[in-house]
């Protein structure tokens, strides 16, 4: 498959087209929308007005057409609103099949539920997917993370990510960001992306141990973490033992333990504590970027 070109840099008077493509906005979510949007204007960009922020289809925000129609790109940017719960349903539609193949070359911005999308397009080789801050947590993003943003889109330079050293090595290959849960889901199917010589960078939110145990030897049992250069782990977040298992260490392992049993035996470089995830610090990584990450100092570096 013969990979496009990535997305023009955007440019100040740009605009941004917001898509709902998960779950439905509720409570406080507007005004944190509205904060995020307030820091695309500061960059200069046009946020376009979605028509329907209130819309729903039980707790999706919208049916799936209706979804679909939000991600049929008219901006350089598309950003999308919120994560939850959805978007992976959309694989299934044939108008996604013609959403992958547009022809015009655009940024598609998210994270958490929205990896199946970045992942989608990235196996269907159209780059621009950027794994980062959605509308509404980008409000609520430290000053070096909304920089770090703006510079990739603006095609700025960007500094190395430091994490912690947990295997040491060198490995170089493209940068595949996402959500350990929803990444998962895609193992099998077609939308799940070349694996042999990246770099995999995953991120969870609200997963016990024994649950991130069972996932990850989902992925050794299919053969998919053994392909991989390297191995880097973000923020996972509420992933600890509850208080029950915490409260009896012999019975029980930690988030870490169980990370580093799943992958300590790969003979790869592993780092942990990238500061990428649902964790405030959410760095903005894109979709298939030629990366370098170094086990011996602990660093992601894209090239």
């Amino acid at each position: 498959m013969n990979e496009r070109p990535w997305p023009q840099p955007l440019q100040s008077g740009d605009r941004v087209q917001l898509a709902a493509a998960s779950s439905a906005l509720q409570g406080e979510a507007i005004s944190r929308l509205e904060a995020g949007i307030a820091v695309l204007q500061h960059w200069g960009l046009e946020v376009s007005s979605h028509h329907n922020l209130e819309r729903h289809w039980g707790y999706y925000a919208g049916t799936d057409q209706e979804r679909l129609a939000d991600l049929q790109a008219c901006a350089p940017l598309v950003a999308c609103i919120r994560g939850g719960w959805g978007s992976a349903r959309l694989l299934e539609h044939p108008l996604m099949d013609d959403l992958l193949g547009a022809a015009s070359s655009h940024w598609l911005l998210g994270f958490s539920d929205v990896t199946s999308l970045l992942w989608a397009r990235q196996a269907a080789g159209i780059p621009g997917g950027v794994h980062g801050p959605m509308l509404t947590t980008l409000g609520a993003e430290p000053e070096w993370s909304q920089e770090r943003l703006r510079a990739l889109l603006f095609g700025e330079p960007l500094p190395a990510l430091k994490g912690t050293s947990w295997s040491e090595g060198q490995a170089r290959g493209p940068c595949l960001v996402g959500n350990l849960t929803v990444a998962t889901h895609l193992l099998g199917t077609p939308h799940l992306p070349e694996l042999r010589g990246a770099i995999l960078l995953l991120e969870d939110v609200g997963e016990a141990p024994y649950r991130i145990d069972r996932m990850l030897s989902h992925w050794r049992l299919s053969g998919a973490l053994q392909q991989v250069a390297g191995i880097g782990f973000g923020s996972f977040s509420d992933c600890e033992a509850d208080e029950e298992d915490a409260r009896d260490p012999q019975r029980s392992f930690g988030l870490n333990a169980v990370l580093q049993e799943r992958c300590g035996d790969l003979g790869i470089p592993v780092i942990a504590d990238l500061p990428f995830g649902h964790r405030c610090g959410n760095a903005a990584i894109p979709i298939g970027r030629m990366g370098h990450l170094d086990g011996t100092t602990g660093e992601l570096q894209l090239l």
